[in-house]
């Protein structure tokens, strides 16, 4: 049986941690966690924000040169529920960051945002009924 979501990965490129931190931290408000040494080693950073926590993993170019593979989820993407939509996304755009707001979810206030190296994050508060 599925108990919960652990953890979300998302894809970036090798060197891209500094405007990753500037990104998640900086304007999220997430914290970062350590990585485990065996695994720090691979480069990439993680970040965590309540329960919820995104790693967000290095792919380096393929052994013999050639195109790295890393490609940012366009279209596939997390969904963070968060609280005061409003003004965390003012928090979002005040930073630089892209906020696209979506009205096509009933029942919700949501928008879309992208990471510095192309990842779609959704944001998304219910909005009270009654």
């Amino acid at each position: 049986m599925i108990a919960a979501v652990d953890h979300v990965q998302l894809a970036a490129p090798v060197g891209a941690e500094d405007a990753l931190r500037a990104y998640y931290v900086g304007i999220l408000g997430m914290t970062e966690i350590p990585k485990p040494p065996a695994l720090a080693a691979r480069g990439g950073c993680w970040f965590q924000a309540g329960p919820v926590q995104l790693h967000l993993g290095v792919e380096e170019t393929p052994a013999g040169g050639g195109k790295c593979r890393c490609r940012a989820a366009k279209k596939a993407h997390p969904g963070l529920r968060v609280v005061g939509i409003e003004a965390y996304a003012e928090r979002l755009a005040a930073g630089g960051a892209t906020v696209t707001w979506d009205g096509n979810l009933p029942g919700h206030q949501r928008f879309y945002s992208y990471d510095p190296v192309g990842n779609r994050l959704e944001f998304l508060e219910p909005v009270p009924t009654g």
